[in-house]
């Protein structure tokens, strides 16, 4: 056989890493690397951060998993957690992110279902989105290489441009169930929307009486430097997904929702297997006494500043590879010149022991541990300087 085990849907580099301690990464054959990539925002405590651990270790020892035929002690407490610190009322528990748009998006249409108007289906979302690998989730974003090959796509999406109010008005129509948004884009090029653009969702949303769904699998759970990106907007969602760091690593993900947009999910509409286990509550329950406080997410702000300054600063030295920094809190973004490729330069970065992700718009995505320190944040900085200032321009 010519195929590998392994299903060859992603193309690997020659990163393997076997161990992992704070912010760093450790290879099979002793290789380093500053984890600055932090598994696409998962990692948001490091690797081997002990509270986390402790929590998944004590949990697997007591009960892993039950039904949700059953009561769900750990789950209800759980969700009452993120209920508190958030706009939501109620909240369901997946095993990934695109499980929680899929929710999100059944939440949306399932309101328009009992509130009468059973024609409204369509959910507006905007160009060089990512909402997820599922089909409802391919379809529910405009990149062609996410359709290629499994069309047809499901029906009842409208594409609208990236932070254009305007646009977004202009496509409302009386079939229209609301709008799905990333706050903050993080696979379209670390975006931030603007605060005109979100308000003006919010107010479009209720002149229409249209639910407004956020997306922020990747920019929430403190990543922004609030618990979740919107309450920098000034506004409050009506159903907003959460995965990525929210487990730390372990695989979880969220559907938070207000009393009022969820009347649709009743018994027997929704369901998951696995979702809201014992040991995936656990993770969360650890996360968040970590970071759903006002001190921790004062210094990701803080350490987001210093980590922008030292990169804007650096990158002046360098002015054939790098143009700008974008983003907010530690979900940073630096636009590569047209002189470079981001994915070919984010490659040569692990030869020289730091990891980062390519993103679009010909982005580099820095998305450290919450928890570094400003040792980490120099030595990222100056290893990236010293790292492109061997880097070779391919001849255009």
């Amino acid at each position: 056989m010519t195929i590998p085990a392994l299903m060859p849907v992603y193309p690997r580099c020659d990163v393997r890493p076997v161990k992992g301690e704070g912010p760093y990464l450790f290879g099979e054959n002793g290789e380093k690397w500053l984890d600055f990539a932090s598994g696409i925002a998962v990692n948001l405590l490091g690797h081997d951060h002990p509270h986390l651990v402790g929590a998944i270790q004590k949990q697997a020892a007591t009960l892993m998993h039950v039904s949700n035929l059953y009561g769900s002690p750990q789950g209800e407490h759980c969700a009452q957690r993120l209920v508190d610190n958030s706009f939501a009322d109620t909240v369901f528990f997946t095993n990934s992110g695109a499980e929680s748009v899929e929710c999100m998006i059944k939440t949306i249409r399932r309101f328009h279902v009992v509130d009468g108007n059973p024609h409204k289906k369509d959910i507006i979302t905007f160009k060089m989105a990512f909402h997820g690998r599922t089909m409802a989730t391919i379809s529910a974003a405009n990149q062609e290489k996410l359709h290629d090959g499994f069309e047809p796509l499901l029906p009842g999406f409208t594409y609208v441009d990236f932070d254009d109010l305007a646009g977004a008005e202009a496509a409302i129509t009386e079939n229209t169930a609301g709008f799905i948004v990333e706050p903050v884009q993080g696979e379209g090029g670390i975006r931030p929307a603007s605060q005109e653009f979100m308000q003006g969702l919010r107010a479009l949303a209720d002149k229409h009486g249209l639910l407004l769904g956020l997306d922020e699998v990747q920019c929430g759970v403190a990543r922004t430097g609030t618990l979740y990106a919107y309450e920098q907007y000034g506004i409050t969602p009506d159903v907003l997904a959460s995965a990525k760091g929210l487990g730390g690593g372990f695989p979880v993900g969220a559907c938070l929702a207000t009393e009022h947009a969820a009347k649709g999910m009743t018994f027997g509409t929704h369901g998951s297997t696995y979702g809201g286990n014992p040991l995936a509550m656990a993770a969360v329950e650890a996360v968040l006494d970590v970071v759903a406080n006002d001190e921790f997410l004062a210094e990701v702000k803080a350490k987001g500043e210093r980590l922008r300054g030292a990169l804007e600063q650096m990158i002046g030295n360098h002015p054939d590879l790098f143009e700008s920094v974008r983003g907010m809190g530690l979900m940073l973004g630096i636009k590569m010149t047209d002189k470079v490729v981001s994915r070919a330069f984010v490659g040569w970065l692990r030869s020289q022991g730091l990891l980062a992700v390519a993103a679009g718009e010909n982005v580099m995505r820095v998305l450290p541990p919450l928890n570094i320190t400003d040792e980490h944040i120099s030595e990222f900085v100056e290893k990236l300087s010293a790292a492109a200032g061997k880097y070779e321009i391919p001849a255009s």
